[in-house]
């Protein structure tokens, strides 16, 4: 038996696990650098979107215009990966390989992220668990190095749940004591929530929707007594979405003619999953192909492809649902699609890895609905004298599971792969570490009864 107290104990594994994480992100950056390096003789692992967030990043840093290719496209990609990228620029140079070490230590911060919406959610034994699950994850550990946005985009989407439940907490608090609602707080929490929205959609464009999914949801999840503050709040994350994004949309109408929130990309990305050559894989020639941007703005060519792309799924919907289905295949495969991840050995390790980690996160989110818990060892603590109302638990699992049934929903569109799932796998670990913890304890009952 230990003599360190318990908390302590938690607090050690948690260090341990941070250390792992940090060097398991770290080894991996080296390796992929030594076989881009010396063994396939190329810069990046995934090309394509690698190579124009890298030229980006480059041109942030050198204080030109944020414009890629020829002829000049302003508003292809968001900024928000290229000005992280630009920061290893502006410190190391365009070295590839300092960039790669910088995103394994936000990687490695993400797993802390985790442990931090575990121990808010639940508490500090499901956030330890969580975290560690999340440290040796074979696919994050590879993809935290490589030079896409997933990574960096996962920890804005981790402050994203984290602020949003710390505003549920404010409205929620206290249901049957009466305390006063906290008007501050909950006005606070539900800007930073829309910033961190924000920060998410300036990485991943496709994230603009979460803040009035968020709106909704805390509308239908937060007390009767409390449903006009939860509205209030709800509107406010997101205007404050809106508002942090609205520097972005402005530049757009002064460089292009043409407002935007995002980006002018949405076009080609849904034609290259809604066309007559479609696979659900993304495959961009058609693009330069079509040298349509020789002729037309960026405007005019994202219109040109959304138009097509949706007479393409009126006149086909059959193969429409067809795709549907593929692309769910590829983006729920418990192995990589990827020509680069093919090794049977990586194929193996990551199929092992994702399988009991996505059934043991069904088997939480199961003990989440079914139990009425009167706060034992899953909830945190300020439900000890009660039981938590269903309404509560509705919002657990919709934080925890959310991204990754909303990031499905848009890659049945999209294309689709394994790499789109990974940001909303960091949530999904916690529910992975209460399904461990209670299969440990429904075998602690079980020997006791014997």
């Amino acid at each position: 038996m230990s003599i360190l107290p318990v908390d302590r104990r938690w607090r050690l594994a948690l260090l341990a696990i941070m250390g792992t994480a940090l060097i398991l992100r770290l080894i991996s950056a080296c390796a992929l650098q030594y076989m881009l390096d010396y063994r396939w003789h190329r810069e990046f692992l995934i090309e394509g979107d690698a190579e124009g967030y890298w030229l980006l990043a480059q041109a942030i840093a050198a204080g030109q215009d944020y414009a890629v290719y020829h002829p000049p496209r302003y508003a292809l990609r968001m900024p928000g990966f290229p000005a992280v990228l630009a920061v290893s620029v502006a410190a190391f140079g365009p070295s590839l390989f300092a960039a790669r070490l910088m995103l394994a230590c936000i990687g490695a911060f993400g797993c802390w992220l985790v442990y931090r919406l575990g121990k808010v959610v639940f508490n500090e034994r499901i956030g330890v668990i969580a975290s560690g699950i999340a440290a040796v994850s074979p696919t994050l550990i590879l993809f935290s190095s490589v030079v896409l946005c997933e990574t960096v985009f996962a920890v804005a989407l981790l402050w994203s749940l984290l602020s949003g439940h710390y505003l549920y907490r404010a409205l929620d608090r206290g249901p049957e004591s009466g305390s006063k609602l906290n008007w501050g707080r909950v006005l606070s929490w539900a800007v930073m929530t829309g910033v961190a929205i924000a920060a998410g959609v300036y990485l991943k464009p496709s994230w603009i929707l979460a803040a009035p999914i968020v709106a909704v949801l805390l509308a239908l999840t937060v007390r009767n007594g409390r449903r006009f503050p939860a509205l209030v709040s709800g509107g406010l994350v997101t205007a404050a979405m809106i508002l942090a994004l609205l520097p972005w949309g402005i530049r757009n109408q002064q460089v292009t003619g043409h407002f935007t929130l995002t980006t002018f990309w949405m076009g080609p990305s849904l034609y290259d999953g809604l066309n007559p050559r479609a696979t659900g894989d993304s495959d961009m020639r058609f693009f330069d192909q079509d040298g349509l941007t020789k002729t037309l703005g960026e405007y005019e060519v994202d219109q040109h492809y959304r138009k097509a792309a949706k007479e393409f799924a009126q006149e086909n919907p059959g193969t429409v649902v067809k795709l549907a289905a593929v692309k769910a295949w590829r983006y729920w495969k418990p192995w990589p699609n990827a020509e680069q991840f093919s090794h049977p050995v990586a194929a193996a390790g990551v199929l092992i890895f994702a399988v009991p980690t996505l059934l043991f996160a069904l088997f939480g989110a199961i003990f989440v609905f079914k139990r009425t818990l009167a706060a034992d060892s899953i909830f945190d603590q300020e439900n000890s004298a009660e039981t938590v109302p269903l309404r509560r638990r509705i919002w657990t699992v919709s934080l925890l599971t959310g991204p990754i049934f909303y990031f499905a929903a848009i890659h049945m569109v999209f294309v689709s792969s394994l790499r789109y799932r990974l940001p909303a796998e960091y949530p999904l670990f916690v529910l992975t570490a209460v399904g461990v913890v209670w299969l440990l304890q429904s075998r602690k009952r079980s020997e006791n009864s014997c």
